[in-house]
């Protein structure tokens, strides 16, 4: 893999390997990349990776290899404390929670000490509390040079200090975010990198279309109102009635909620029509033009005292921009895209595209292909891509991940793993289960994750498709070992994920009670537990998208539109990545041992299930559930 990344990088193009767990994929791409010469530009899907990057890996290889080189890292807005928010924060005479108040003191300590505004580096901030977005700034908010603090901004420094390295660490969220509002420094630092590389990549198209679509909710809007409230109230008392203009402008807001009216949690509803479905389409329409209405109003109350301070020429921009979003979803999706309403508590109108096929060939691979090269006379060099990660798709040319993110002509390398699959791991599919359509299902997935987590003493990691298999498994499982105390059940969502983790990895220390955790979406990977503390994975069902989501349709229909199969071209490929996923949180080092259970029989009697085996690591299979826990009682004891 190495010698691959080297290669690219002399000689420029796109690369793309799929390098199994175990390959060492981290120091493959960053060894040459770092003895290239070249600046580089390093970016994952995750703060987590970005951190042990920036902190760790990177450090450890500039060692060994004894090179001075220059290493940053930039993140979103989002992730630095801004002093003028925290500042207002202060002086605000109620937050969202009492647990706000403590936080808030926390933050106020760490502010006045630390170099560089992260605030990963407050101790125990739990990444969900409701201080964080009232004490950081987005590109809504942000004041620019006006603001009294720009000179000290942490946002700035980080971006400086990233303009002057010679490589520097961002995240996937980042990179988009500048290519849809040129507004994160990318625009400035992209162009003077030759060398640009993508780890987790194949969290990339998802990624990319979150922030290459538009979107407007209640949420947003309702902040923005908040934030012209505060403003007018501190910065501009008298001149203008805000508590009333502010007033009528949330009960338009909630008025366009209630005409979608009421849905369980993350609803999502198609809109193919003029209005979503389901709703009255004259209401609809009245509803957002009302909206837009009240928004001018508010808007004209802004410019009333924009001169007052810099705080209302930005309020004045972001009313503009919802005025821009109004007028775009009043009119017709745009072609290529598809358009759905999220419902719950609030709600939020999304139009996004297919894939970002069409912007990685045009704004990425088809513009700015050759700069110079470092040290030359000016000679051009094409720029090198390379993306990277240990589920790319389940076939030679990689086209789950290829196609969607424009990159057909990009090499193509597959590094499988070098564990020992037959000796240290096992795979048991139950073939007498009910199937997963059947009401009872979840029952019996919960009553075989008891047998083994029991066989095991805790070290099982449950993971299910939906949040209502999530609850059902999990209550059933702390139900069986509540009373006995013989076992901790962890949930999702009960705790903050690095909490949750953390708990799960102590464990097997001496003294610590036995662990299971049941979870779903993001702990399908990223939750790297190695060692004993995990011997057990157990997945509800096959994990294929759900149907009815209306992305996963139009991605659908497109398909069918172009004569293929949307079940084999869409439906398995989606499948078997995510099944490799949660797999893969079983064997992380050359040691591990333990036992992945599918509790869905179509692994076993159907020709697609055994496309999707046989696209997991090669481990040995065990049919009856009893000789499972007994090789499990075994391992358990050594």
């Amino acid at each position: 893999m190495a010698l691959a990344v080297a290669h690219t990088l002399v000689h420029g193009g796109s690369l793309v390997v799929e390098a199994g767990t175990g390959v060492g994929k981290t120091f493959a791409y960053l060894v040459p990349a770092l003895l290239s010469g070249e600046r580089v530009l390093v970016s994952t899907a995750t703060k987590t990776l970005q951190d042990q990057l920036f902190a760790r890996d990177i450090p450890e290889l500039l060692q060994a290899l004894g090179l001075p080189l220059r290493l940053a890292m930039l993140k979103g807005r989002g992730s630095y404390v801004c002093q003028q928010r925290l500042e207002l924060a202060q002086q605000a005479t109620s937050l969202p929670d009492r647990q706000a108040f403590n936080t808030l003191a926390q933050v106020q300590a760490w502010a006045r000490t630390t170099t560089t505004g992260d605030l990963a580096e407050v101790p125990n901030l739990d990444e969900r509390s409701a201080l964080i977005p009232l004490i950081t700034s987005n590109r809504d908010n942000c004041l620019g040079s006006p603001c009294p603090h720009w000179r000290e901004c942490h946002v700035n420094a980080a971006r400086r200090e990233a303009m002057a390295a010679d490589v520097v660490v961002i995240n996937h969220h980042l990179f988009f975010a500048d290519m849809a509002v040129r507004e994160s420094g990318m625009a400035e630092l992209l162009p003077t990198v030759r060398v640009v590389i993508f780890d987790e990549a194949h969290q990339l198209n998802e990624t990319g279309i979150q922030f290459l679509g538009k979107q407007l909710g209640t949420g947003q809007l309702l902040d923005l109102a908040r934030d012209v409230l505060a403003a007018g109230l501190q910065l501009a008392r008298g001149l203008v009635d805000w508590q009333k203009v502010v007033s009528e402008f949330e009960k338009t807001l909630r008025d366009w909620r209630l005409v979608v009216g009421k849905h369980p949690a993350n609803t999502k509803l198609k809109w193919s029509d003029p209005e979503p479905h389901g709703v009255h389409p004259l209401d609809w329409a009245q509803a957002l033009h009302d909206l837009s209405e009240s928004t001018e109003r508010l808007q004209a109350a802004v410019e009333n005292v924009v001169d007052a301070a810099p705080d209302f020429q930005r309020l004045h921009e972001r009313l503009s921009d919802v005025l821009s979003l109004i007028t775009h979803f009043e009119n017709p999706c745009a072609p290529g895209s598809v358009r759905w309403v999220e419902v719950g508590g609030q709600m939020r109108c999304f139009e996004a595209p297919l894939d970002i096929a069409e912007t990685v060939q045009n704004k990425l691979l088809g513009s700015d292909l050759a700069i110079p090269a470092e040290g030359s006379a000016g000679a051009p060099l094409p720029r090198s891509w390379i993306f990277t990660s240990a589920t790319l798709g389940d076939d030679d040319k990689l086209s789950w991940f290829t196609e969607p993110c424009g990159l057909n002509n990009a090499q193509v390398l597959r590094m499988q793993s070098p564990f020992d699959y037959q000796a240290q791991a096992w795979v048991h599919v139950p073939r007498l289960m009910v199937p997963p359509k059947d009401p009872g299902h979840s029952a019996e997935v919960g009553d075989t994750a008891i047998q083994i987590a029991r066989a095991l003493g805790g070290r099982t990691l449950v993971l299910t498709t939906t949040l209502r298999a999530l609850r059902a498994i999990g209550a059933q499982m702390q139900e069986a070992f509540g009373d006995s105390g013989e076992l901790e059940v962890l949930m999702q969502g009960e705790s903050p994920k690095r909490e949750l983790m953390s708990r799960f990895r102590k464990a097997i220390e001496p003294g610590e009670k036995g662990c299971v955790l049941v979870a779903s979406a993001s702990f399908w990977e990223g939750f790297d537990v190695p060692g004993e503390a995990l011997q057990a994975v157990v997945i509800d069902k096959l994990p294929f998208p759900p149907p009815n989501d209306p992305l996963v349709e139009a991605r659908s229909q497109r398909l069918e539109a172009q004569g293929r199969s949307s079940f084999n071209d869409y439906f398995l490929p989606e499948a078997a990545v995510s099944l490799k996923q949660g797999a893969g949180r079983l064997i992380r080092r050359e040691t591990d041992r333990g036992a992945l259970v599918v509790c869905d029989n179509r692994l076993v009697n159907t020709g697609y299930g055994r496309r999707l085996l046989a696209g997991l690591p090669p481990m040995k299979r065990i049919e009856q559930l009893p000789e499972l826990l007994s090789a499990l009682r075994e391992i358990a004891k050594t």
